[in-house]
This record gives C-alpha cells, structure tokens and sequence, in this order.
C-alpha cells in the first residue's frame, strides 16, 4: 500500500511538472519579493513624519485631503499656470486683518451683518473722494470689532470715539481713506471668501 501510495505521489508530481513550465531566476525571486527577500522598498513618506499629524489627516474629509494636497503643490509642479489675480488679491486684503478680528470673523454667524457692513463701505470706497468720511454708530462691543475687521480688509481707516448726543454717551466709528492711497476693490468680497472658506473650497 505504501509503495502504491508513493508511485501515485510520484507520478501526479511528474505530471505537474509537466503541466506547469519551469519558471526563470526573475520568476522565481517575484515569488520572495517583496522584502525581507525581494528589492528593497523605499521608506513612505508617511513612515518619516510624526504618526499623529497624519492620523489627524487621514480623519478629515476627503475633499478637504484633496485640497490641502493640492495648495501643497509647487508652481512648477502645476505646469506654473496662471496665478488667479482675484484670489491673490483677497488673500492679500485678508492678510491685512488683525488675527484676533480674523478669528472673530470666521467665528461669526451673523454672515448677513458682515454683507451689510460690507456693502456700505464699497459704496463708500466707490461713491466719495479723499477727505470724505463714513460715520456709523455701533454699540455692540462684537458687531464693532467685525467692522474694523471689513474696514481692515478694504485698507480702510476706523477709529471709534465716544460723544454726547443729547446728554447721552454714544460710540461712533468713523471710517477715512489712507491719504495718498489708491483703493482698489477685491472682485471677491469678504463675506463671500468667509462662506468659501467655511466650507473648505479655500
């Protein structure tokens, strides 16, 4: 019985020889690879960084990955295309904002407050001469603070005092143009770079 089983191992292990051609030194080390017995592997990128910094962006939204790769992008690595004259000019009025007012305005959820203030001082920028001034009279400590911001934004100048009307303490901010300076008004405007913004597509 055991010869029989011995021939039978034997002949099936002839046959697949047969059937299977015999494989080359190349073949033969693909079927080791990969390492520790094949090529050696570059190190991944991801295997040099910090494991948390990547964990942290492995856990966001995918559309928000595909942007922050692509603002990571070189210029030449972008067939150094056309720079867009609209986003450079509201990244460079943004710019001009005090980080505290930034944060501020990106914390705000009165979106339509600042398309107000914003549409009056264009009005301004667009309407008046140098020497000319805009007074508003804003109360609130926060809503004030946002128009300094959009004031900051359109290189504006604001300052706001305190004066009497009719026995009565009020805070006025009045609002000029640099002297000297030509103002130009972004394509963008603020209120529609913040939405851009808070929905991940700047």
């Amino acid at each position: 019985m055991v010869s029989n089983r011995r021939s039978r191992r034997w002949i099936n292990d002839r046959l697949l020889m047969e059937l299977v051609p015999r494989l080359n030194a190349e073949e033969i080390r693909g079927l080791f690879a990969p390492p520790p017995w094949g090529d050696d592997v570059p190190l991944s990128p991801f295997c040099m960084t910090n494991v948390r910094e990547w964990d942290t962006f492995r856990n966001i939204d995918m559309d928000k990955q595909a942007n922050i790769i692509g603002s990571s992008i070189s210029p030449c690595a972008k067939n150094k295309g056309p720079v867009d004259a609209d986003k450079m000019a509201v990244l460079n009025a943004w710019r001009r904002i005090d980080s505290r007012t930034r944060q501020a305005l990106r914390r705000s959820v009165v979106s339509e407050l600042i398309e107000c203030y914003e549409e009056r001082i264009r009005a301004f920028v667009r309407e008046t001469e140098d020497g000319d001034g805009l007074i508003l009279q804003v109360q609130d400590p926060f809503r004030r603070l946002l128009l300094h911001g959009v004031c900051e934004f359109y290189n504006l100048v604001s300052v706001t005092v305190i004066e009497s009307e009719n026995g009565e303490a009020i805070k006025v901010t009045k609002i000029t143009k640099k002297m000297g300076r030509s103002i130009e008004l972004p394509n963008i405007t603020l209120s529609h770079f913040l939405k851009m913004s808070k929905q991940g597509m700047w």
